[in-house]
C-alpha cells in the first residue's frame, strides 16, 4: 500500500467532473480541499456519505474549503448521482483508479468471505498551500464529515 506522508505535499491529479469540465488538485491552491473516496454512486452508505457532506457543506464554505468526492464510477454515473442527491460539490472520475492507487485507497476487500479489489472508504485534507494535513482511512460514517470540519477548523487556528 501507498504510504502518504502528512506534512508533504498531496499527490497531484487530473480528473474529469461531474460538471463536464476536467478538475487539476493544484486548481484549489489557496482552499482546503476536502477529498473524500467513495466505493459506488448511489448505494446505501456511500449516499448517506455525500448527502451528509451535502447537508453541511454551508458551513464548509464558509470556512472556503472544497470537498471533492472520488470514485471509480464514470461521469455519467456522477452526473446522476449529483442529480439525484442534489450534491453541490464536484464528484471525480477515477475510472482507471490511478489516483485511488496514488492515494492507496485501491485495496483487497472481502465481502461474504469472497475477495476483490476495491476502494477502502477513505478521507484526506489538503491545506491551502496542498499539503496532506490529516487522513481517515477504513471511514465509518456516523459524525465523520463533522470531525472533518473540525480539523479543518483547526487549521485555521494554526
Amino acid at each position: 500500500m501507498v504510504q502518504l506522508q502528512l506534512g508533504k505535499k498531496a499527490p497531484g491529479f487530473t480528473l474529469k467532473a461531474s460538471n463536464g469540465e476536467t478538475v487539476k488538485l493544484s486548481d484549489y491552491i489557496g482552499h482546503p480541499v476536502v477529498l473524500f473516496f467513495y466505493p459506488k454512486d448511489l448505494t446505501a452508505t456511500c449516499t448517506q456519505q455525500a448527502c451528509d457532506f451535502r447537508d453541511a457543506y454551508a458551513e464548509y464554505r464558509q470556512l472556503e474549503a472544497v470537498v471533492l468526492g472520488i470514485s471509480a464510477d464514470d461521469v455519467k454515473s456522477h452526473v446522476k448521482f449529483v442529480e439525484k442527491k442534489e450534491l453541490p460539490f464536484l464528484l471525480l472520475a477515477d475510472t482507471e483508479k490511478k489516483v485511488c492507487e496514488k492515494y492507496g485507497v485501491w485495496q483487497l476487500k472481502k465481502l461474504y468471505g469472497r475477495e476483490y479489489m476495491g476502494i477502502v472508504r477513505s478521507t484526506f485534507l489538503i491545506d491551502k498551500k496542498g499539503k496532506l494535513v490529516r487522513e481517515w482511512r477504513k471511514v465509518k460514517i456516523k459524525d465523520h464529515v463533522r470531525q472533518v470540519l473540525e480539523a479543518i477548523q483547526e487549521l485555521d487556528r494554526k
